[in-house]
């Protein structure tokens, strides 16, 4: 069994491809199904099914009706999967910086394996004993790891905002920073992974910013999504990272990416080089 810093990557990696079929739109391929949803969904209008790949085809096949048509099959397979619609709007594309082949709502992202994007904040204060970590524990009513450990800042990229703008919108909403602190904020790291979960499969990329405060300054919770704030030591951040599972699941390789780039994880440590070769293959 896979331990320590590497056991958080190995679970952020966990993927069969055996279990799932391409998903096509056009000459695309945003996607993958389960294999066993696909013939469910090839039912509906717009959908076709070979046994080897699912597309998306209604006619006319237009941005307008390949979004209406993946409403309708995310309507079925919340029913199916007894989750609900998350209400928030993402665009279908297979890379960062596409033109959206169609929209999708927030909760459907993983039924059909397109690429979410997010972006996570690590607030960091440097004392004179080192460096500390502003750590948030998420609220109970959370979907996914309620009470969990998290990033200072973290959220998803919904459709029609920059990486920048979603970075000071969720500073705002999850720690009350100003665009005046948001403005230092440096994206440091690109990760990406693909782990099988929520009905389907999660294909994401996290855009990671390093954000350093002044001591003067605490984040503080604007919109119910973080229960409370901790200052923590890097040390003892990056010791909870390694014994446990306290924090949520894909911030764990946001933290490691951290400790590396800041010296908290060094050489010495008797996993180090295989931690690097790790963390190698989630960079982008």
């Amino acid at each position: 069994m896979t331990s320590g810093f590497l056991r958080p990557i190995a679970s952020c990696t966990r993927h069969d491809p055996a279990l799932f079929v391409p998903f096509q739109i056009a000459d695309k391929c945003p996607g993958w199904v389960r294999r066993d949803l696909a013939p469910m969904i090839a039912a509906l209008d717009g959908f076709f099914y070979d046994g080897s790949a699912l597309r998306l085809c209604p006619t006319p096949d237009t941005f307008e009706a390949r979004t209406q048509a993946l409403k309708k099959a995310a309507a079925v397979l919340s029913a199916y999967h007894n989750v609900p619609a998350h209400g928030e709007i993402y665009a279908v594309i297979e890379r960062w910086g596409d033109a959206p082949l169609a929209e999708i709502d927030r909760a459907a992202i993983p039924w059909f394996g397109t690429p979410g994007f997010g972006v996570h904040v690590n607030g960091f204060v440097r004392k004179a004993d080192g460096l500390y970590l502003w750590v948030a524990t998420r609220a109970d009513d959370r979907r996914i790891d309620p009470g969990k450990l998290d990033n200072m800042v973290g959220g998803g990229l919904p459709f029609g905002l920059t990486i920048e703008e979603n970075f000071a919108k969720e500073a705002w909403e999850e720690a009350g920073l100003s665009p005046e602190i948001v403005r230092g904020g440096k994206l440091v790291s690109t990760l990406h992974y693909k782990v099988d979960m929520m009905k389907g499969l999660r294909n994401d990329t996290l855009f990671v910013f390093d954000l350093e405060l002044p001591a003067s300054i605490a984040p503080r919770n604007t919109d119910g999504e973080v229960a409370s704030f901790t200052l923590m030591p890097a040390s003892e951040v990056a010791a909870i990272v390694e014994q446990t599972d306290r924090f949520k699941f894909n911030c764990n390789l946001v933290m490691i990416d951290f400790f590396l780039r800041h010296g908290v994880i060094g050489p010495t440590h008797p996993a180090y080089e295989t931690l690097v070769d790790s963390m190698r293959s989630v960079r982008v």
